[in-house]
């Protein structure tokens, strides 16, 4: 897949930006209402039980040429109900491609079933040196659907919303808990705060929830900032300036946060993986990643 040769964002708009972002800058949305509190009906997801290993949800909005506010890519990477082709999903630096392709994870689990009729497909992964072990769950949201990758993610932020995987591994059958009982939470794909405001966020619960929080995506740090205040779910690694949204990326910050690294070093760990994929500086590459406190 063709690779831009500086992350100058002028040049990644003249080649068409594979990250898939807005040709101009886009005033950032008005600050939100105030929250609504969720229903007093809506039961608070269970404690999460004890566990010897760690557990990465990955929230990827497929690339959508027609219905996402993208300078276009090429239609094969801009289906967002193609998952098998999509730029951040089954292309070659895309999270299901590049991780299984990765020598540091395994694929355990392919094509599981969500019940969730926007998540078209489905993997789990598994570390093969980090200690404890990582497993990382994907759910591949349809492009159209980018709402609702947005809600469960950030649901999830807030510790409401929890999902489960039961998965083989060579220990024997695991029931992974994901969601709101995930280590860490990470969105992946265009900004969709860009596109839309919600009409309120989701307020953090005392119980367990993810102890920080990714997000790939376009200038990420004005837009999720205020969102994941709210969810109580400190930002690890944001961006605050264009960037192609692709695998190499996270697989960087999530190997180096397992392995308890300060988020400056997961920062800089990002930005390394950025600068050789994306070939360019690793000064400019360490001008788009913003390190939160992540704890």
């Amino acid at each position: 897949m063709f690779q831009p040769n500086s992350c100058h964002v002028v040049l990644l708009l003249l080649v068409g930006t594979l990250a898939g972002c807005e040709a101009a800058e886009p005033a950032p949305s008005p600050a939100p209402t105030p929250p609504v509190a969720p229903s007093p009906r809506a039961a608070r997801p269970p404690g999460r039980p004890p566990r010897d290993y760690k557990v990465v949800h990955v929230f990827v909005a497929l690339c959508d040429n027609e219905h996402q506010g993208i300078v276009k890519v090429p239609p094969a990477l801009g289906n967002g109900k193609d998952p098998g082709n999509n730029l951040y999903w089954g292309a070659l630096y895309g999270v299901k491609t590049f991780f299984a392709k990765s020598p540091h994870w395994t694929l355990i689990k392919d094509h599981m079933r969500a019940s969730r009729p926007e998540v078209l497909e489905r993997c789990v992964f598994r570390s093969k040196r980090l200690s404890p072990p990582v497993y990382v769950v994907a759910d591949a949201f349809d492009g159209e659907r980018m709402t609702l990758a947005l809600t469960a993610f950030l649901k999830s932020a807030a510790g409401r919303y929890v999902m489960k995987a039961e998965v083989g591994d060579p220990d024997g059958p695991v029931v992974l808990q994901a969601g709101a009982h995930s280590d860490l939470v990470a969105f992946v794909g265009h900004n969709g705060l860009m596109d839309c405001t919600f009409s309120h966020y989701f307020p953090g619960t005392d119980g367990p929830k993810p102890v920080a929080a990714v997000v790939l995506a376009c200038k990420s740090h004005p837009y999720f900032q205020e969102p994941l205040r709210q969810a109580k779910c400190p930002p690890l690694i944001t961006t605050g300036q264009f960037m192609a949204p692709e695998a190499y990326t996270l697989d960087a910050i999530v190997r180096s946060w397992a392995e308890g690294h300060s988020p400056e070093t997961v920062r800089r760990r990002a930005a390394d993986a950025y600068a050789q994929y994306q070939k360019c500086s690793r000064r400019a590459a360490l001008g788009i990643f913003v390190a939160g406190r992540g704890d």
